[in-house]
């Protein structure tokens, strides 16, 4: 019995220093927390999938509920913990997450490898502190994690998005849902000519997007040789929905306004095929040849690339294209429950002046689409101050124009805008709209 708790002990151990390793580069150096464990976990030496499932639990569901965590803590050290020492405050709050929020880790294993790491780090002074406050912690009364996590938002965040889409919806997309998963799906977009793989069977079908496969439990699908092959990328499914809802057609003159590192760019190329003509820009040049990159991996043909600002007018791209796609920057309200870093950094302000780029963006980008041409514009938000008073802002130079692509009125209907939401569509939440010049 006594060797089997040792043979476990040791694995747990590093699952929480991994996490607090995490959890340091999210707080503290602004990272985000699926980038930051992917890159922990690919160097881990953690062979256990439940020691890996434990360090991403713990990752977000600190950062899910941290606001909640971190009062607990503090009511039981009203002095404040060791000066605002970090990496102190990230290794109480994983013991406080398991302490408060977990069932299955036994107290004393959370107490003890949380007074053994900052014993470690900080000494025996720490240590005892942490010892103290964790025992008290420890007496008090679970917290309900769904709760918990709603409860972390920023009221006026919570507010908003209530406003927005309902307080059901907002729960999803903060990831309420997710409480109890490890991650949201992945998903593996092939192209159309691509041939399916076994290994597809083992995800399933996505409901909005054909040739897209959801998977819980794949690991990193670009280890499959198809993903070198370029048969398929990796994305998330109402971010592919919102990129096909352009319905570009072959021998179309298309433009992709905010390319990023093109990924809806690869979808239209895919739609274009090799008669339309695909122009891409972005502010960023380290992203355009990402994109590159990426258009010679899919084996697509490359698109004319630019690298602009589209706050300003732009003399060097021509006018006249049939269709445009503006996938604005926005405050990311929409992926929470994938990202719930975002909740701990945003500010009404940040919304403010994310919703005035969209529309200085698609002013400068509304000159160049010709006269019956549609401009479809998306953010990964759904704070109304982003979505539709944006459109209604742009309303000199933009009206809403139905959507012609197939897929939108195969799963949405006959509409010039809609939403993708989690507990509507098992996607993040989107904002699309289609847009026309006015007569």
């Amino acid at each position: 019995m006594s060797q089997k708790k040792t043979q476990r002990s040791a694995p747990a151990q590093g699952a929480r220093v991994l996490a607090a390793r995490v959890l340091f580069q999210v707080f503290e150096e602004g990272a985000f927390t699926a980038a930051a464990l992917d890159a922990e976990l690919e160097n881990s030496l953690l062979p256990d999938e439940r020691d890996r499932a434990l360090a991403t639990e713990l990752c977000y569901g600190v950062v899910r509920t941290r606001p909640v965590l971190e009062r607990r803590l503090l009511a039981l050290a009203p002095r404040g913990i060791a000066g605002g020492d970090p990496q102190v405050l990230i290794v109480l709050l994983i013991a406080a997450y398991q302490l408060l929020c977990l069932d299955r880790i036994p107290p004393f294993a959370a107490v003890n490898e949380a007074v053994e790491n900052l014993s470690r780090l900080r000494g025996a002074g720490v240590a005892g502190f942490a010892n103290a406050v964790l025992r008290q912690l420890q007496k008090g009364p679970k917290l309900e994690v769904g709760p918990a996590i709603l409860e972390s938002v920023p009221s006026w965040l919570r507010e908003q998005m209530s406003l927005a889409v309902g307080a059901e919806a907002t729960q999803s997309l903060v990831g309420v849902s997710e409480a109890r998963r490890e991650t949201t799906p992945v998903c593996a977009l092939f192209k159309r000519q691509a041939a399916l793989p076994d290994w597809v069977s083992q995800g399933e079908p996505g409901s909005l997007c054909p040739r897209l496969f959801r998977f819980s439990r794949a690991g990193d699908l670009r280890r499959h040789p198809e993903y070198a092959a370029g048969d398929f990328t990796v994305q998330e499914e109402g971010a592919a929905f919102a990129g096909l809802a352009l319905g570009a057609r072959p021998g179309e003159r298309v433009l992709d306004v905010c390319a990023g590192r093109g990924q809806k760019a690869q979808l239209i190329a895919d739609q274009l095929g090799e008669a339309g003509e695909l122009w891409v820009s972005d502010l960023s040049p380290k992203k355009l040849k990402v994109l590159e990159s990426e258009f010679r991996r899919m084996k697509l043909r490359a698109p004319r690339a630019y690298t602009h600002d589209w706050r300003t007018p732009a003399v060097d791209i021509n006018a006249d294209f049939q269709r445009i796609l503006v996938d604005a920057p926005c405050s990311g309200s929409g992926t929470l429950r994938r990202r719930p870093e975002i909740a701990l950094r945003l500010t009404l302000d940040d919304v403010e002046r994310q919703a005035q780029l969209a529309e200085s963006i698609l002013r400068q980008a509304a000159p160049h689409l010709a006269v019956g041409g549609q401009l479809v514009f998306v953010v990964c938000s759904v704070l109304s101050r982003e979505c539709e008073d944006v459109v209604q802002r742009v309303a000199d130079v933009l009206t809403p124009t139905p959507f012609d692509a197939p897929l939108v009125l195969e799963h949405i209907g006959s509409v010039s805008q809609f939403r993708l939401l989690p507990s509507t569509h098992g996607t993040d939440g989107f904002f699309v709209a289609s847009l026309g010049r006015p007569a």
